[in-house]
Formats: C-alpha cells, sequence, structure tokens
C-alpha cells in the first residue's frame, strides 16, 4: 500500500493527479523558454524555438515535436488577444513515481502561461542598480533547465539589497551574466560581453543587442570582464527578454558615469526597436 499526503489531506498513491508526479517537480527535469509579442507580432519565434529544441535535445527529452509547439504558442497568443504579451512555456519529461532514472516511453507534460508583459519604461530611462552574487549554477548554463534556484536565490539577494538585478561572478572573479538577464560595458568604442560557452546562456535578446551595437558603431568584444573592470566601465547594460536593454547606474553601490544612463544605453535601444517593429 501506498499514500500521498498533499498539505493536510492523505490521499491512496492511485488517486493522486499525475501532475503531482510531474519529474519537474522533483528533478527540475525539463526546460522552458520565455518569449514576447510587440504590438501583436511575436517577436523572433524561429530563434526562440531553435533554441528550446537544442535544450530538449541536450537533456534527452523526446516525444514532442517543435511544429506541435509552435502551433501552441500560436494558438494561445491568438487567443489571448494581447498585444504585448510575455509568453513562458516549459516541457518536463513527465508524471512517473520518483525514480532518478527515467522509462524512455514516459509522455512529456507541456505548459503555457501568457499575460501582458510590465511596461519598464522607467527603468529603461532612469537605469538600475545591481548587486554581485556568487555564481552557484550548474555548468551546463546553455541549457534553459528549470533548475533555477541558484538564479533565485541570487535575484532574491538583489532585491533584498534594493537592486534591479544580480551580476553572477565565477570562482576566478569573472562576470558570466545576469541572474535573468545578460550582461554588457561599454568602454570606449567596444561592447563587452563574456563569450557564448557552456556556462553562458545563450540569449536571444543578447544576440539582437550586439545587432544593435555593431550597427550603432560600436565594436562587440566577447571576452568575459573582471568585477573590477565593470566598476571602471563607460557605461553598463543588462538585457533580457521581458526588458530589451536597460542601463545599469550604480553597481555594488558604486556609481556607473556618474549615476546616470550613458549616451549608449538610449541609442542601443533605439537600435532594438527596429528588430521588434
Amino acid at each position: 500500500m501506498q499514500i500521498v499526503m498533499i498539505q493536510d489531506k492523505i490521499i491512496p498513491a492511485e488517486e493522486v493527479d499525475p501532475v503531482h508526479y510531474d519529474r519537474g517537480i522533483f528533478f527540475g527535469d525539463g526546460v522552458y523558454e520565455v518569449m514576447r509579442s510587440y504590438n501583436g507580432k511575436l517577436f523572433a519565434l524561429e530563434e526562440h524555438l531553435k533554441r528550446f529544441a537544442n535544450s530538449l535535445s541536450a537533456i534527452q527529452i523526446t516525444g514532442i515535436e517543435i511544429e506541435q509547439l509552435r502551433a501552441r504558442v500560436l494558438r494561445a497568443f491568438e487567443a489571448a488577444g494581447i498585444a504585448d504579451a510575455k509568453i513562458y512555456f516549459h516541457v518536463t519529461r513527465g508524471s512517473a513515481p520518483r525514480d532518478r532514472s527515467w522509462d524512455d516511453s514516459l509522455e512529456p507534460n507541456f505548459f503555457l502561461n501568457l499575460s501582458e508583459i510590465s511596461d519598464n519604461s522607467t527603468d529603461r530611462t532612469n537605469g538600475i542598480a545591481v548587486s554581485t552574487h556568487p555564481d552557484w549554477r550548474w555548468k551546463r548554463c546553455d541549457i534553459k533547465s528549470l533548475n533555477l534556484l541558484a538564479n533565485v536565490l541570487a535575484a532574491n539577494d538583489a532585491a533584498r539589497k534594493g537592486c534591479g538585478e544580480a551580476i553572477l561572478v565565477d570562482e576566478a572573479g569573472l562576470i558570466t551574466e545576469g541572474a535573468g538577464s545578460a550582461f554588457f560595458a561599454i568602454r570606449g568604442k567596444n561592447l563587452q560581453t563574456a563569450p557564448l560557452t557552456a556556462n553562458i546562456l545563450p540569449s536571444i535578446t543578447r544576440e539582437f543587442t550586439l545587432k544593435a551595437a555593431r550597427n550603432a558603431g560600436l565594436e562587440v568584444v566577447e571576452e568575459s570582464l573582471a568585477v573590477e573592470q565593470a566598476v571602471g566601465a563607460d557605461e553598463l547594460l543588462i538585457a533580457s527578454t521581458t526588458q530589451d536593454i536597460v542601463p545599469v547606474v550604480k553597481f555594488d553601490d558604486k556609481p556607473i558615469a556618474g549615476g546616470k544612463p550613458g549616451k549608449y544605453a538610449a541609442l542601443l535601444n533605439r537600435e532594438f526597436s527596429l528588430f521588434t517593429a
């Protein structure tokens, strides 16, 4: 006999909803994606789906096709009727009794949430403060997995300090990225950011930010940045799907560029907006 207890209720195991056996809950055994729309148009749908396919393949989830996911996203977006939307979806390996190994016959579970995107125009105009935090994440950050506890702890630490983002620093003292964003420094005519390796998420917004930088006449340097270099930069920026490009005006309580957004923050946002039109 097996029983399950959910909150204060004891239930025979065979009567429990399979959602409670989701491997995403037990192990974070799944991958996710976040994308958005601008003025009723989905942005970079194919790029997001390609990255999602790579994540599925990397952790060997089968039984779901990208065409099927594309159709679900489009149907949900049409049904919601939200012009500026945030679309989150994830796929887990499926539901089964807790066991670290898995049965290849498991049917994946799909979840999607679509909502209005928050207005962060004030942050883009005035800039935000950030704080550093040790990068405690696993070694395959190129996979957009559901294992986000290290990111959550870093982001919460930043929030408690009154900061808008946590900037992750590895054991060598080099900045990898933000807890939920890509990180950039303007140094002279260069836009510097960490190179894409296994410890960096291949951010779609990062990709378009680099294109915007080149269009703005900046030289892109994909080279890891030390904390001391970030403090001395002309400008600092973060970028993410839900925020676009946001200037950083304070880094670990130290003002950047006099504590005001620099000229390239606005210029890069203008260039970025051309991709979303």
